[in-house]
């Protein structure tokens, strides 16, 4: 395995919930040792989350779009830069997800759109990208990628748990022997998409409302689950298959019962959330003393309050644990792409069904032409 000096590293994140950008900016060794340092976000308008939304479930280039989301990248970065008082020239690296808008593991495609070349232009810093093509290509599912960065953040008492309600819901399940630093990490570690996140209360609520999500779960708390269509939702073959495995955004639909009323809808998608990462603990090594979880769901009491009854044991924010859950999947692409500069591993068997441990990235050095699409 490779070593990695300390470097000051930015790391981006659109996620499938599209409400934004998130920025941090980490010192780190790409193992074991991280240091948080600033981080950031800016909100998409309403009319450029439409567009993202728009490009879901296509894997057409889509440049004028890349473009867009590239340059307001660029922005977000600049403002995270004079928030932490630090120079372009300070930083090593930046590592940019992009933003997906395809993902289809069992035919090798994801595509994250984005120009890295701009980026690392406009910025004059280099500029990791592309970090989930080499893990499909070579039989990995590409998702879930935090699971590393995961092992580096959790608590002592263990074995415990990440959970990240974005759009998808994912897990990490960590052990008492995963260390980064350690080439055999991935042997305390197993993760995969648990079923729907957030995405599809979000799309009922603006459906419903126009309001982008259901604040504080406040609509779910006061509707009623439709245990009928909970039921149906709940018969996807995709919840008895064996992990690692992953999702799109799109895998899941809303449904189109007019007998639900905004309440019920919301309730009723919300413990749909809920029983897919229940039902995902039977594939869990040892059942985890503790939950922690990031991602815009964690905000969602009613979320929270099912799953702690329903699993039984304590189910927190990462706050509780010290963890800015804001930034917490900014920052894991910030750790990657250090860890991509050192050709170690991104992924393995135990996160994306990877046959090896996998390295991943590609670097689009300032002034260079390399562009994501």
């Amino acid at each position: 395995m490779g070593e990695c000096q300390m470097k000051m590293a930015i790391g981006l994140m659109s996620g499938t919930s599209m409400d934004g950008i998130d920025a941090a900016l980490i010192r780190t060794d790409g193992g074991a040792v991280i240091e948080p340092i600033a981080s950031t976000s800016l909100l998409y308008a309403p009319a450029f989350r439409e567009q993202l939304r728009k490009a879901l479930g296509d894997a057409a280039p889509v440049p004028k779009l890349a473009e867009d989301l590239t340059r307001q990248h660029i922005a977000v970065v600049e403002d995270l830069l004079d928030i932490a008082r630090v120079r372009p020239a300070e930083v090593d690296i930046v590592g940019f997800h992009g933003h997906t808008t395809f993902h289809d593991p069992k035919n090798h495609i994801t595509v994250q759109i984005g120009d890295a070349d701009l980026l690392a232009r406009e910025l004059g810093v280099d500029v990791v990208h592309d970090f989930r093509s080499a893990d499909v290509a070579a039989g990995g599912e590409g998702a879930p990628f935090a699971p590393l960065y995961h092992a580096v953040l959790a608590p002592p008492r263990r074995p415990m748990c990440f959970l990240n309600i974005g759009g998808v819901g994912n897990l990490t399940w960590i052990g008492p022997g995963a260390n980064p630093d350690r080439d055999d990490v991935f042997d305390d570690l197993l993760a995969f998409d648990t079923g729907p996140g957030n995405a599809l209360i979000d799309d009922w609520v603006q459906r419903h409302t126009g309001a982008a999500f259901d604040e504080g779960g406040h609509l779910a708390s006061r509707g009623k689950v439709d245990e009928s269509v909970l039921e149906a939702l709940m018969t996807s073959s995709y919840f008895d298959q064996l992990p690692p495995k992953s999702l799109d955004r799109t895998s899941f639909s809303l449904p189109h019962d007019s007998k639900l009323s905004l309440e019920d809808g919301a309730a009723t998608l919300a413990m749909f959330t809920v029983s897919s990462i229940v039902h995902a603990t039977r594939f869990l090594p040892v059942p985890p003393v503790r939950w922690l979880v990031t991602g815009g769901g964690r905000k969602n009491q009613f979320l929270l309050r099912e799953l702690a009854s329903a699993l039984g044991v304590p189910v927190q924010p990462t706050e509780a644990a010290g963890i800015d859950g804001d930034v917490l999947e900014a920052q894991a692409f910030a750790y990657l792409a250090v860890r991509s500069l050192a050709g170690r591993p991104l992924s393995g068997p135990t996160t994306t069904g990877v046959p090896a441990p996998q390295t991943g990235g590609r670097l689009s050095a300032a002034g260079a032409r390399n562009v994501s699409a």
